[in-house]
């Protein structure tokens, strides 16, 4: 049969035939089309099994993309299809009657081999559509470059092509499907094994915060937890905690499935993208050397603090914590560039971003903020569930928060969407009375209110609260935290009633 011009519209139509230079081919597989196109209208059913795999647009020849079009809405109407059925319909299609017309539908239907290989034959077409994108994608890449615009810079350029390739790698992968409650049965099991055997009794990665670790069971892959907060409560410096803890106590080792990869702590990818990474490193150092970070700054050390502070960042050497401050990133790249380095040899095992109202969403939404904070936290919540890994975001809170009597933060202040909290799993507030009361302070002239002001400050001093106002799988309530200022350090906080076993709910 004569090989007409590709479907995709992106690339160019092409004279393919024995003269034409196999350079310029566009991978296809017209056999591989027919013998699908021929199993579908043997069997109705076969369109079940490759329908999360091919759709009219994968195909190469457009007289099949039309065909599988058609064969489609008329099995989802409940229609028999076949040659028969279909020739009355398919008349029209442009290409047909240069193909045979009808008896080319005898034709497909009589040569297919054997239904149950539909699947491999359809995966083979779904290849090689994402191939010829791939190939389009190279020429727009190639043409953008050339154009040599003056109100583009190449930078810009770069975004936008890691952009469609984020897109086109997220529309690649095929569904999962429906799974039998056998399988699901099995891996609840194995989380409930892992959470048994381990240290702590935790079903996920231990924030190193034994309150916080016994209300949350841990951080649990694939879940979106929002740590959200007013300017100056700590939530970066809860964050940067919570990675160094995870960090510190990586070890890599043999797993129950017999496979090499962390058993302890994890891998963490942090996206700074407020600070950078050096601001971030010189937190993290401050809390491990226990040197007060304005001293750090301003180069105020004596020897004895200096060597200590360099002991401390050769220890860090070994954390596998990773630092990207590149600002204003895509949601796109971020999900690339996590991509990246779980396919690295160590993998990844937590992602912290800081903070979400930095992140931009698509060109579309960028003129809508609702729909744009929108379209970064279903992202978040899907790199969580691709990943198999927990993600961390951090988010402000509105200035609505500062007019309430009781400063707590609570669900209605997250900031410019609802969907922060519909999306997430869990969302938890950092509170720390401490600095609202601070700036309560009545004059001296007061003495009682002074009395009773320092009585509150004494009360508050070095402490905080995570709030958690939202978890899917467990129990909300407040978290009481110990904080250290001089070091930007959150801790537990000791408390004598508590025994070593006690689980804290």
């Amino acid at each position: 049969m004569s090989e007409l011009a590709p479907f995709q519209p992106q690339v160019p139509a092409q004279q393919e035939d024995a003269t034409s230079d196999p350079a310029t081919i566009l991978p296809h597989n017209i056999e591989a089309e027919q013998q699908l196109l021929g199993a579908i209208l043997t069997s109705n059913d076969v369109l079940d099994r490759v329908d999360d795999l091919v759709s009219p647009s994968h195909f190469h020849d457009p007289v099949h993309a039309a065909l599988f079009e058609m064969a489609a809405a008329r099995i989802a109407k409940g229609l028999q299809t076949d040659a028969t059925t279909l020739k009355s319909f398919a008349s029209d299609i442009t290409g047909l009657a240069d193909l045979g017309g009808a008896e080319y539908l005898v034709k497909l239907q009589l040569s297919a081999i054997a239904t149950s290989a539909a699947r491999d034959y359809a995966q083979l077409i779904h290849d090689l559509a994402l191939r010829r994108e791939l190939i389009a994608l190279g020429a727009r890449v190639s043409d953008r470059a050339r154009a040599m615009r003056d109100a583009v810079n190449p930078d810009e350029q770069i975004v936008e092509a890691e952009q469609e390739l984020f897109q086109l790698a997220s529309t690649g992968g095929t569904s999962k499907g429906f799974q039998s409650f056998l399988g699901a049965l099995h891996d609840a099991v194995q989380m409930a094994n892992a959470a048994h055997n381990r240290q702590g009794k935790l079903a996920g990665v231990s924030t190193g915060l034994v309150d916080m670790d016994r209300m949350l069971g841990g951080l649990h892959e694939s879940d979106l937890l929002i740590l959200a907060g007013r300017p100056s409560m700590g939530k970066t410096s809860l964050a940067t905690n919570i990675a160094f803890n995870v960090a510190k106590s990586w070890k890599e080792g043999q797993k129950e499935d017999g496979t090499q990869g962390t058993v302890d702590g994890g891998v963490v990818g942090f996206f700074s993208l407020e600070m950078s990474s050096a601001q971030l490193a010189q937190r993290i150092l401050s809390e491990a050397a226990e040197i007060p970070s304005e001293l750090i700054r301003k180069g105020d050390l004596t020897e004895q603090e200096f060597q200590k502070y360099l002991r401390a960042a050769g220890e860090l050497e070994r954390c596998p914590l990773y630092i990207d401050d590149t600002p204003a990133l895509p949601i796109g790249q971020v999900a690339a560039r996590a991509r990246r380095l779980k396919r690295s040899p160590r993998g990844l095992d937590l992602l912290i971003i800081d903070y979400l109202q930095l992140l931009r969403g698509s060109a579309n939404n960028r003129d809508n903020r609702v729909n744009e904070i929108s379209e970064i936290t279903q992202g978040l919540k899907a790199i969580a569930k691709e990943l198999n890994i927990p993600v961390i975001a951090l988010s402000q809170l509105s200035r609505q928060v500062e007019n309430r009597e009781d400063k707590r933060p609570q669900l209605s202040d997250l900031r410019e969407s609802g969907s922060i909290e519909q999306d997430a799993d869990v969302v938890m507030f950092v509170y720390r009375g401490e600095y609202y009361k601070e700036r309560e302070k009545p004059g001296e002239e007061n003495l009682e209110a002074m009395t009773k002001w320092q009585q509150d400050m004494e009360a508050l001093h070095g402490k905080a609260e995570v709030i958690i106002g939202k978890q899917r799988h467990g129990p909300i309530g407040t978290v009481e935290l110990s904080f250290e200022g001089r070091f930007t350090r959150f801790g537990n906080l000791a408390k004598p009633w508590q025994g070593d076993d006690d689980r804290g709910f």
